[in-house]
């Protein structure tokens, strides 16, 4: 199944909680539809986009059906959204670094002489804190 696919079955904020109901164990549509104020046939449109995304599978037990997750079929978009979150991570570390003065390629900050940070003073004194933590 394509990655668009995918993003589009989970785009829609009901299949995703639909995906959260069968998470972690198989679920007929009486019991998925229970959990949410939409009609049973909206939910069973819902599972059925769920499905051709191979995002859930289903089990037939004479006229019901069991719906359960499969995690696998987010693999691929797992895969690409991780990529943005490397390469971002990766930039944010850079810049913690070159700010802190810790990045061993930039040898102009590394050198510097880091400078005490001060905090602010409290206006609040214990006496006030005292006072306020009586009944």
């Amino acid at each position: 199944m394509s990655m668009d696919a995918v993003a589009h079955a989970v785009a829609e904020p009901n299949r995703r909680a639909i995906l959260r109901v069968v998470r972690d164990g198989e679920r007929s549509v009486g019991e998925i539809a229970a959990e949410f104020e939409i009609t049973r046939p909206a939910v069973s449109q819902h599972l059925r986009v769920l499905h051709d995304a191979h995002l859930v599978t289903v089990r037939a037990v004479g006229n019901r059906r069991f719906y359960r997750a499969r995690p696998e079929g987010l693999a691929e978009l797992r895969r690409w959204m991780e990529e943005f979150w490397r390469a971002s991570l990766a930039t944010l570390k850079i810049e913690i670094e070159r700010d802190l003065g810790t990045n061993p390629t930039d040898q102009s900050l590394s050198t510097a002489t880091p400078q005490p940070t001060t905090r602010p003073q409290s206006t609040i004194s214990e006496s006030t804190i005292s006072e306020r933590s009586e009944p």
